[in-house]
């Protein structure tokens, strides 16, 4: 049997600040819409515009991280699927809704482009702010270089696992462009 595909990515603004709540189950669900727009010129020349509007649901961290990080007026890419909704409304009609349930984000603006325009509202608390637990350990200094290794490859393996474990050391994030979403 042939695989289906029920897939969305958008580019838009958001409309409003997105709003998150809990299920009775614990599990976050955050909503916002997104407008998509376009551009085209008709035959005769005259320049169209047109935005559609989506109504995007991000589950559990992903629904976190969008209430934590996006904003009226951010850009923002959006991966999915779609899934329409059937309910009653209070005269008995009955109610469709489709929304596009992502499974990616991507932040698109610049902390420059964002609304409110300072930084201060999208910046991780700094480590120094942090109470001691919740701090990253302090990532262990790279050990002294090893003796170069013999022409034929038969180099010393205590040497070469010494160099393979300094490059897993955790690095520290400087900055949001450092971070992963």
């Amino acid at each position: 049997m042939a695989k289906d595909l029920n897939k969305v990515m958008l580019t838009g603004h958001l409309g409003a600040d997105p709003e998150m709540r809990y299920t009775a189950q614990g599990s976050a669900v955050t909503t916002f819409r997104v407008a998509s727009g376009r551009a085209w010129k008709s035959s005769d020349g005259m320049q169209h515009d047109d935005t559609e509007w989506f109504r995007v649901v991000a589950w559990d961290k992903l629904g976190e991280i969008c209430n934590q990080y996006l904003t009226k007026g951010s850009r923002v890419y959006v991966e999915g699927r779609l899934q329409t909704r059937k309910w009653q409304d209070q005269n008995g009609q009955d109610r469709y809704s489709t929304e596009v349930i992502a499974n990616d984000m991507i932040i698109l603006s610049s902390k420059q482009d964002r609304p409110g325009g300072g930084a201060s509202d999208y910046d991780a608390p700094m480590e120094e702010d942090m109470p001691a637990p919740a701090r990253r350990p302090t990532p262990a200094p790279a050990p002294a270089a090893a003796a170069p290794r013999p022409a034929n490859g038969n180099g010393n393996r205590a040497a070469t696992a010494a160099r393979s474990s300094a490059r897993n050391i955790p690095q520290s994030i400087d900055n949001d462009e450092d971070l992963p979403f």
